[in-house]
């Protein structure tokens, strides 16, 4: 992803992000623990390039664009005595994200990307949700697309309704993406079967992936004996 590319529509930036899972995948050494896990990951990431557009909408994939926090968390917020926020750090990372990639913090409830109960986190995501729609109504905050003011909370209330939330968040999470699609999101189409899935899919991911998983198994298999021998000589 070149640094001084402005990125127009939606879908190439999806499919630019979704890129560096599959250079994570075939770079990283100890990417996969064998055949099984090969095939739950490349599974995920096959389907991952095929539903993005049933869950983006189609008159938001050309903006707009939002700018984000990437990196709000709970160490980096400052408040008073009263709670009332004073100071935000860290603000290195914002970027302008696409609207519908706008969420709610995935740590709301103290757990990781890929430990979240949908029913816990949507209870305290509507109390959220209930105040960021109160300060928009009180400050008239809206966007502007092609057809018309845009609420950010109906936006993103409207991502949690259709998947798009999670899938976001699988996005952005090269360690916790595979949990968090077989998980959250392939149930949403495929609720059953998921054995047949995890069989399949990988093929679609690429070609000749037999050769590849077998590449990827020894590569594991060498990156645990040299760790094994950096261990020994130290």
């Amino acid at each position: 992803m070149p640094r001084d590319y402005t990125y127009t529509t939606v879908d190439s930036y999806i499919v630019d992000m979704l890129s560096f899972h599959d250079s994570r995948f075939r770079n990283q050494p100890n990417a996969v623990n064998g055949l099984g896990d090969c095939g739950y990951q490349l599974s995920a990431l096959s389907a991952m390039r095929t539903i993005f557009p049933s869950l983006f909408r189609r008159d938001l994939r050309r903006g707009p664009f939002s700018l984000v926090l990437t990196d709000l968390h709970q160490s980096n917020i400052f408040v008073d005595s009263k709670w009332n926020i004073t100071c935000l750090v860290d603000l290195e990372w914002a970027c302008s994200r696409p609207i519908e990639m706008i969420s709610p913090p995935y740590w709301l409830t103290n757990k990781g990307v890929d430990q979240l109960v949908s029913s816990e986190y949507d209870a305290i995501r509507m109390k959220f949700m209930e105040i960021l729609a109160v300060e928009e109504r009180k400050l008239g905050l809206s966007m502007i697309s092609n057809d018309g003011a845009l609420l950010i909370s109906d936006v993103i209330n409207q991502a949690w309704s259709t998947g798009t939330f999670w899938y976001t968040l699988a996005l952005y999470s090269p360690s916790g993406l595979f949990s968090i699609f077989h998980k959250h999101i392939r149930p949403s189409f495929l609720a059953q079967f998921g054995e047949e899935f995890n069989l399949i899919m990988p093929f679609f991911w690429g070609k000749d992936i037999a050769h590849l998983a077998s590449l990827k198994i020894a590569d594991k298999k060498e990156n645990d004996e040299n760790l094994r021998q950096a261990f020994e000589n130290s």
